[in-house]
């Protein structure tokens, strides 16, 4: 089955990038054998607009023109459709390599080889073999587990709203939100989403570990302005707790909390398998400690300790 459409959206595309003129259905329907296999018209239409909206995925533009009878035909303008010269010197070229190994443990592999397959075979240099520089020792991997990933990514890219359900750390039970998706931003292993709350009118960050479900995709696109990619940025990482402006003081048991560690402003060994810690503290820290579970305790400040108390309380509720 995969072949067959493989092979119909080929002919499609060749025969809409082949054309001079705009092609109505009619004549495609005549032209591609698996058109003319087709049960019936219904079946023709809802098969050649599948097909075309996958090419346009894919990256092919095809223009829709109507003619002077009020038929509409298509085309893809090959002036519309060929890259310009590609003109990339041997540290470029390594960069983009090392940016597609980057997705190799996620869904975007395949579309990353890809790429970067096209950009060889445009004439790419393949550097002298970057791999083997001494910094390729290091494997540059973003995980992505989170099955919402695919979905947000797509509705970032078109600007379409997006219905899930989230719980909150706090929240024994997951809630509804609808938001106007702007960015996906990775922050110390984690996924966040960026986004516009239409119910909280207000700008929001969830954590794509905590979207319970499926994501659902509103039809037509959002038009509000997004803002700077700078500020959102910005804003995941003050929502995932890198904006310190205070400092709080916690035991770490002997041997654990290493990313705690790499944070400490001090360090003060104790009794029993114990250490001091002096950590800087900002927005979604309770939320980071609780993640290391019996191997934490805050000590001060106290509304640190009862945010942590009480998102643990929430996790033991279920």
């Amino acid at each position: 089955m995969a072949i067959a459409k493989a092979e119909r959206l080929m002919n499609l595309a060749l025969c809409l990038l082949g054309t001079r003129r705009p092609l109505s259905k009619r004549e495609l329907r005549g032209s591609i054998e698996a058109y003319l296999e087709a049960g019936s018209d219904e079946a023709f239409n809802r098969m050649f607009e599948r097909d075309k909206d996958d090419l346009r995925e894919l990256g092919l533009v095809i223009a829709t023109v109507e003619n002077l009878d009020g038929e509409v035909g298509y085309l893809a303008r090959r002036d519309s459709n060929r890259l310009p010269p590609i003109t990339l010197d041997a540290e470029e070229a390594a960069a983009l390599g090392l940016a597609a190994r980057v997705w190799q443990q996620a869904r975007l592999a395949g579309a990353a080889s890809g790429a970067l397959q096209k950009l060889r075979a445009a004439g790419m240099p393949e550097a002298e073999d970057a791999y083997d520089l001494p910094y390729s020792a290091l494997e540059p991997r973003i995980p992505v587990h989170e099955t919402a990933f695919e979905p947000l990514m797509l509705a970032c890219r078109d600007r379409r709203t997006v219905v899930f359900d989230y719980r909150k750390a706090t929240a024994a039970r997951p809630e509804q939100r609808q938001v106007e998706p702007w960015t996906l931003e990775c922050w110390r292993g984690h996924w966040y989403l960026a986004g516009w709350d239409r119910d909280r009118r207000a700008e929001r960050v969830f954590r794509l570990s905590r979207i319970t479900g499926r994501v659902r995709s509103r039809a037509g696109a959002f038009t509000a302005p997004v803002p700077d990619v700078v500020t959102v940025r910005e804003t995941v990482e003050s929502w995932a707790g890198e904006t310190a402006t205070r400092t709080a003081r916690i035991r770490l048991r002997t041997g654990s909390g290493y990313p705690l560690r790499a944070r400490a402003q001090s360090v003060r060994e104790l009794a029993g398998g114990w250490e001091e810690l002096e950590i800087p503290y900002g927005h979604g820290l309770d939320a980071w400690l609780v993640e290391f579970g019996p191997d934490v305790v805050v000590v001060e400040p106290a509304d640190l300790r009862a945010d942590v108390m009480e998102r643990l309380r929430a996790v033991a509720k279920g």
